[in-house]
């Protein structure tokens, strides 16, 4: 019986808030919210970092959800089986309450449960876990393995040649950490195997998981929490123990279905149809060519639905979302598809997902214009970068080779991949640098790193006094703004490390100089009058009736917390807070500037 994505979603969620009552969480914005560790929410837990570190959720101690996530680092592997820049993350988490043994045997009562019973009934024989093997510090997990045998597994040296449902050992692979210190423990993957069940290698028992050609798919990652990383490095025992779970949604869906991508299934499949229907030029990785336009195209629907509205740019997530639409583009050109086919199949997956995301039915226009925009304009840069081609090779003797930087400046200046330039070259009686290519496209890499070290450094995730104290800052800004400027101004985002506030809110016209003072002299004043911090829990109705600002009410649910600064400010917020304003020193406003359009960005610190 082969099952829908919606289905599967549906059963997945029921199944946790009907049979192990579990609450269900709403789906959170794709931009983190007061965490500057990244750019994208990329993980299900990322949103609950604060009650995962002791912050109490409105909605108890067992939730569950289906999270967007937006990953980039590996988006070069995007096209084969398993990777998607875009993709959901099933999670169902346990804050101090139950652990290890209910996870697991809830994991597996719904992978392999009957259909008729609202699980997956997916084959057992084609299943593998893995386990902690421990180290100097803990244990090898021998309470896991006795969990799993119950459910019918066997260690690799236990197991016959018969037994295929084998419990293998890892190191650093089944140990979870948040950070260099904090929560932190060990963890169990359930990896699903989807080639022939009579391949020899398969029933080799030593077959596992890992492999640069394995079959076997990780579907299903348990983490409990269970300890606290020192800052000496020792571990201790937390007094409340967390579980976090993570399965991939789209990796579920293919494996439920029988097939080994998520390409061959209903998310993606209609969209590879109308590529190949369309495509002028057949080549040997024209399938790859297809995969990345759907992928990168269904990603970028996703970003410009986000209630934030994030638009192409060359900064930040706006600049992310430029380079998926014109990496799509590129594989479309190498298809000879014409342009108007791009924006149909961004219209299938803004009918796809608009139900279930209810931001890009209400944006739906808004997407398909930045679309149409992004291409256009990107059709005229690639006629640029002909044209720098072309001077390039004009400077070079005959049937030489074009060095590595040129190569690597046509992909990063003008658009062109590698492989572009390799074919124009060959056309033109010239080869093309490869190795030097990648030499500067690693050296690039490792700038981008170090600039995105130093640009996310620190961040709200560690709950230091330095961020605890510019948080509690953007509260009286926020307010202060709507007093001083006008009604009309929202959040549109914020980013926070231990050095400074960034701040982010509409607002057409550039904030006057007038206009900053009196909102540096109004922050100031709140936080000389020492005003008290404390918060209360409501529902998202009795906040907006008592006037609560913020714009994350959708991340917690019917329950959410509210924070008072006194008689000052009322705001919906997940923390942390200072206790009185007296804590926080002098707030100055160092910058304000546009950060995009109609939206203005103001950067200010603490001063102690």
């Amino acid at each position: 019986m082969k099952l829908s994505p919606n289905e599967i979603r549906k059963r997945y969620l029921d199944f946790f808030i009907k049979q192990c009552a579990h609450a269900e969480i709403q789906n959170s914005s794709i931009i983190p919210e007061n965490d500057s560790s990244s750019l994208f929410v990329v993980a299900g837990m990322q949103p609950l970092v604060p009650f995962l570190t002791g912050e109490i959720h409105p909605q108890g101690t067992r939730l569950v959800n289906s999270q967007r996530c937006i990953r980039t680092n590996d988006i070069e592997e995007v096209g084969d089986n398993t990777h998607n820049t875009f993709f959901e993350m099933l999670g169902n988490w346990s804050l101090g309450d139950y652990f290890k043994e209910e996870s697991i045997k809830w994991s597996w009562e719904f992978l392999t449960g009957p259909i008729e019973d609202g699980c997956m009934g997916m084959d057992k024989q084609r299943f593998c876990v893995t386990l902690y093997e421990g180290d100097k510090d803990v244990d090898r997990d021998d309470q896991g393995v006795q969990i799993w045998r119950e459910m019918g597994f066997k260690t690799v040296e236990e197991a016959s040649e018969d037994d295929f449902m084998r419990i293998h050992f890892c190191g650093k692979d089944n140990w979870w950490k948040l950070g260099a210190t904090g929560p932190c423990g060990p963890s169990t993957e359930i990896f699903y195997y989807q080639g022939d069940l009579n391949d020899p290698k398969y029933l080799n028992k030593e077959y596992k998981p890992n492999d640069e050609d394995d079959l076997y798919v990780e579907i299903w990652n348990n983490v409990f929490m269970s300890y606290f990383r020192m800052e000496d490095g020792s571990l201790e025992l937390l007094k409340n123990r967390n579980v976090d779970t993570g399965m991939g949604f789209e990796r579920l869906v293919s494996a439920v279905n029988g097939v080994t991508s998520a390409y061959e299934t209903e998310i993606f499949a209609p969209v590879i149809n109308m590529l190949t229907e369309a495509q002028q030029h057949d080549y040997s990785d024209s399938m790859i060519s297809k995969r990345i336009i759907a992928d990168h195209s269904r990603a970028a629907v996703i970003l410009m639905g986000d209630k934030y509205g994030i638009e192409p740019s060359n900064t930040d997530q706006g600049y992310v979302l430029r380079k998926l639409i014109r990496r799509a583009y590129r594989h479309l050109r190498k298809l000879e598809v014409d342009d108007k086919v791009m924006l149909n199949v961004a219209e299938f997956f803004i009918d796809s997902y608009k139900d279930h995301y209810t931001e890009i039915a209400d944006r739906a226009s808004i997407i398909k214009a930045s679309f149409s925009n992004e291409i256009e304009q990107f059709a005229r840069t690639l006629k640029t970068g002909e044209k720098e081609f072309a001077k390039i090779i004009s400077e070079l003797p005959a049937g030489s080779q074009i060095n590595g930087k040129d190569c690597f400046k046509l992909y990063d200046t003008y658009g062109f991949p590698l492989e572009m330039t390799v074919e124009l070259a060959k056309e033109h009686g010239f080869s093309a640098d490869q190795a030097g290519f990648e030499e500067a496209f690693k050296a690039h890499q490792a700038l981008s790193r170090a600039g995105a070290e130093q640009k996310f450094k620190g961040g709200l995730a560690d709950h230091s006094e330095e961020t605890t104290r510019l948080h509690t800052a953007t509260h009286l800004l926020h307010q202060a703004l709507i007093n001083i400027v006008g009604d009309h101004v929202q959040q549109k985002g914020s980013n926070i490390t231990q050095e400074r506030l960034r701040f982010d809110f509409n607002h057409e016209a550039k904030v006057t100089p007038e206009q900053l003072a009196a909102v540096e002299e109004m922050v100031n004043y709140q936080i000389q009058r020492n005003l008290h911090v404390n918060h209360d829990v409501m529902t998202v109705q009795e906040a907006k009736d008592n006037g609560a600002i913020g714009l994350f009410e959708d991340k917690y649910g019917d329950q959410i917390k509210v924070y008072r600064i006194g008689d000052f400010s009322l705001e919906i917020c997940g923390g942390p807070h200072v206790a009185s304003t007296g804590e926080m020193g002098t707030f100055k406003i160092k910058k304000e500037e546009s950060c995009g359009k109609g939206v203005r960005r103001i950067k200010a610190i603490l001063v102690q």
